[in-house]
């Protein structure tokens, strides 16, 4: 499997990046994807972040309100010409990077089938890394391995293979971290594209947001850099204080404290890793929502909390779609993003963003 970690700060043109390109065309069976690595190490010093910006954050949609938003009639599908996908990441004022990624442009090589695969996730650890390292590694071949199809596309099929995957990699990780003796967490946000179908999922507070047109000038091609797109948060966020996963955690024995912490110490109530947490209500189960790509669909941008927590829903696909105007490129779209995000708007956390650019 390919995966990609790094640390360090980058211009515009140096950073290290992995870039996938995926042509699908109507009269191939297969699929034909070309990935580049490039890697350089931008001479600048990172500046010294000195306060946390504050940004007003988009409300997460409902899983109805999800389903409802990713809707798409049969006979709107259409075939996908061009899946361009890029990752970039910056430590920010921590001292380590404790986020992992990965943009795996042929997902189904380890199980070959008529179905396109393509994987992308965002592990943002905690605690240290390596339980961001530990799934990175080990999630998608676990989802693989518990039924994602690979020949006909089946939807619940899919959900039920990647909630297993989850399930497996997080027994596994706690195996390995009760031999080891530490406590690391980690979020996830993942996405496959199997065909058509785009299958979303997340634990803890990482996120993915769709931009699609709200156009409505005809049936056409539409060019994502001259309309108007409007942001869909594709995930539900997992904290204690909401009222759905504190109702579930005190069921589970656990308590949620004054400062909305699960047992007044971590504030996401789902997560892969945390052995210390997990009898008292922290669990690993994501939720999974899927949609059918369409030509209103131009971008997915996958970040950690640390991206959103300087950057609304909103906010970031007006800048990314900005960038695309310029560039046209997802690698420059993606390394400015987080370049803005630790920057100019002094996110002090670590900062991990993976652009998913469809081109129609």
């Amino acid at each position: 499997m390919a995966h990609q970690k790094r640390e360090g700060s980058y211009a515009d043109d140096d950073s290290t990046s992995k870039r996938i390109k995926g042509t699908d065309t109507a009269s191939e069976t297969g699929d034909s994807v070309e990935s580049s690595v490039s890697q350089q190490m931008d001479a600048e010093a990172r500046r010294t972040c000195q306060k946390e910006s504050e940004a007003p954050s988009d409300k997460c949609v409902s899983d109805g309100e999800c389903a409802a938003n990713s809707k798409v009639l049969g006979e709107q599908k259409m075939v996908l010409t061009v899946v361009e996908a890029d990752a970039a990441d910056d430590k920010g004022c921590r001292h380590t990077m404790e986020d992992a990624w990965v943009v795996l442009p042929n997902a189904g090589a380890e199980s070959p089938g008529s179905l396109r695969c393509v994987h992308f996730a965002i592990y943002d650890g905690h605690g240290g890394r390596l339980a961001a390292d530990y799934a990175q590694k080990h999630l998608h071949q676990n989802v693989i391995a518990a039924g994602l199809p690979r020949e006909l596309m089946d939807i619940k099929a899919a959900k039920k293979a990647v909630i297993e995957g989850f399930r497996r990699t997080d027994e596994s990780l706690l195996q390995e971290s009760t031999k080891g003796n530490w406590q690391d967490g980690a979020t996830a946000v993942c996405v496959w594209i199997l065909g058509q179908t785009v299958v979303v999922a997340n634990v803890g507070d990482a996120k993915a947001v769709l931009a699609r047109s709200i156009s409505t000038e005809g049936e056409g091609v539409v060019d994502e850099t001259k309309s108007q797109l409007k942001a869909i948060v594709l995930t539900r966020e997992h904290k204690a204080i909401f009222s759905q996963e504190r109702s579930r955690i005190q069921k589970a024995g656990g308590s949620v404290g004054s400062n909305g912490r699960l047992q007044g110490r971590i504030e996401v109530s789902r997560a892969f890793g945390d052995r210390q947490f997990k009898k008292v209500g922290l669990i690993a189960t994501p939720d999974v929502h899927s949609f059918e790509l369409t030509k209103k669909d131009h971008f997915i941008i996958l970040g950690c909390d640390g991206l959103w927590g300087v950057f609304g829903p909103g906010d970031a696909v007006e800048f990314v779609q900005n960038q695309l105007k310029e560039t046209s490129s997802a690698t420059l779209a993606v390394r400015r993003l987080v370049k803005e995000a630790v920057r100019e708007r002094r996110c002090k956390d670590n900062c991990t963003a993976v652009l998913i650019v469809f081109r129609h």
